[in-house]
Parts: structure tokens; sequence; C-alpha cells
């Protein structure tokens, strides 16, 4: 006998507390399982109102996405998976929602995927509107600045799909976006004690992170890439992978050319996504995590996302990095 096991009780004594592991339940006792989360509304607890959002939360398995040279890599994904709830229904049956994700866990991630997902949840849940959003780090292969070594920067990507109880699809891609912010005025006042009194100073520079969130207006409007790209070419400091002391240089160069404190950061964004076609709307967050200071220097920015998807004050504790 298994050491978890006790020995069985005789008739009347008791249930039994051994674990059978080759019991197989048949039909018919499947169908006379309790099913708790469907109960009549007469079970509910507390107020018979709506719930706007209940499900599952950081579930992970990994999942094909496909690169814009149309190489596909696998990511581990963290998942969240939500569906509205009306008053007269006591709850969800929240497994569900993982099951029916793994029925399509073979597909490509995309939002074409992200939709199909959604209208199952809508079907199978008895729900009227549904949320999907998932989580990842996407490597790519960035290049050194002067000594052509190659290393792998990550970025934590979010795709998002809603659909509504009028079965309205809305898209939402996030990326998180680090880079170096020297500051112009610590330039200024170092040059300014050079200068005038011969006295040799270090501006100070960080560590800083945007959160960049875009509605796309179609599936295919815009690619994780692209909205890497955007960043890159608008903030020009992103941090390095690999680094000699050529690179080194190089990049203390790049600082001096690129000057900015997080308001210009802020505005460089949301310049350079104005200008993208394809993109319906926009928000950016940005955090200089800054080395002068015992706090943080932070900006938020949006251009057509209501006040609840841009990303403000409650949301900058973060963009950490």
């Amino acid at each position: 006998m298994p050491s978890n096991e006790k020995p069985s009780k005789g008739p009347g004594t008791g249930p039994n507390r051994s674990f059978d592991s080759s019991f197989r339940p048949p039909e018919e006792y499947l169908k006379n399982l309790p099913d708790t989360q469907n109960l009549r509304a007469t079970e509910i607890q507390g107020a018979r109102v709506p719930i706007q959002e209940v499900g599952s939360s950081n579930f992970r398995l990994p999942l094909r996405f496909q690169m814009a040279s149309g190489e596909i890599i696998t990511v581990e994904v963290s998942v969240f998976g939500g569906v509205s709830l009306e008053a007269t229904r006591k709850g969800i049956n929240m497994s569900r929602i993982i099951r029916v994700f793994y029925e399509h866990k073979e597909k490509i991630l995309s939002f074409g995927m992200i939709r199909e997902i959604l209208e199952d949840y809508l079907v199978k849940l008895d729900a009227t509107s549904a949320r999907l959003r998932i989580a990842f780090a996407l490597p790519t292969v960035q290049e050194s600045l002067r000594s052509e070594l190659k290393g792998y920067q990550y970025y934590d990507v979010v795709i998002e799909g809603r659909l509504s109880e009028k079965k309205d699809f809305t898209r939402m891609m996030q990326i998180g976006f680090v880079y170096s912010s020297a500051c112009p005025c610590s330039s200024d006042l170092s040059e300014h004690a050079r200068e005038t009194r011969g006295v040799y100073g270090i501006p100070h520079s960080q560590r800083s992170r945007a959160r960049v969130r875009v509605i796309p207006e179609k599936d295919d409007t815009l690619l994780v890439e692209d909205l890497i790209g955007i960043c890159q070419g608008a903030l020009a400091t992103e941090t390095q992978a690999m680094v000699r002391r050529p690179d080194e240089q190089a990049f203390a160069e790049l600082n001096g050319a690129y000057q900015k404190f997080v308001e210009d950061a802020a505005r460089l964004l949301y310049l350079a996504l104005d200008e993208t076609s394809g993109v319906e709307a926009f928000a950016v967050s940005c955090s200089h995590l800054e080395s002068l200071h015992s706090h943080d220097a932070v900006a938020t920015i949006a251009k057509g996302l209501p006040t609840g998807l841009s990303g403000g004050i409650d949301d900058y504790g973060e963009l950490l990095c």
C-alpha cells in the first residue's frame, strides 16, 4: 500500500481516506457531479449585480510567434482571460477559460487568433463581452555601436484584444522600451563649472523606461518590431546588450548628442507615433529613474485613448528597469 494511503475503514465508520489512482469515472457518474459555479441566482452571495470581468490570470504556456523576417519562434507567455457575468448567474466555469485557450495553442500568436478565442469565450462561457491579454518577452538581436558584437535584447510585449457586447473588436499592443536619459540641465551645469571655474563635473544620466501602447487600425497594421523601431528612432539612446570600450565611448557620445528630460522623451515618442500610419490611438508613459534624486521623473501623454487605457500615475510603479 502506498505511504500516503491509510487503511480503509469498515462500513458505517466514515469515508474511505485512500486515493484510488486507477479510478476513471463513468459517464453517469460525471453527469451527477455538483456544478457549484452554475447554481441558481438564489445562491448568490452579496449584491445581485453584474460583474464586469471575471476570469483566470497568469496562466502560462509556450506559443509560436512570427517575427518580421518570417521566422517563427517560441515564446513563453503569461495570459489573462476574462468574461462578463450577468447578475442572475453565480459564477463561470473558471477552468474553461484555460481549456478554450488551449484549443488554439498550436496557432501562431496574432490578433486574429485572439479574436477567435474571444468569440469562443462568448459562446462557451455564455458571456456578452470578453478580454484576452497575452504578455511575453520578445528576444531580438542587437548589434553593438562600433565593435560589431551581437547580443540579445529583450522587450516586454503585451498583445490584447477585447470583444464588446456589440461584437466590436478592439486591439491593443504594448511594449516596454529601456533607454538612457542624460539630463540637459546637469550637462549645462557641468559645462558652466568647467568654463567659469575650471572644475571637472560629470552630468548625471540614468536608465529609463517607456511603456508604449497603441491601438492598431487593423490586425496587420503594425508589427511588434515596427513599434520597437519607432522607439529606437525617437529616443536614440537604447541601452546596449554587448559592449567593448569603443562601444562605451560611442554610447557616451550618443547620450551627449541626444540629451533629454522626461518631458522630451514623451513628446518625441508622441511625434513618432502621430506620424505612423495605421495607428488609431496611442499612449506613452515614461519614467526616468533619477540618479540625482531618490524619486523618479515621470510623464504620460496620450492621443485618442480613454483614461482607463492611457496608463497614468497609478501605473508608474511598473516602469522599473
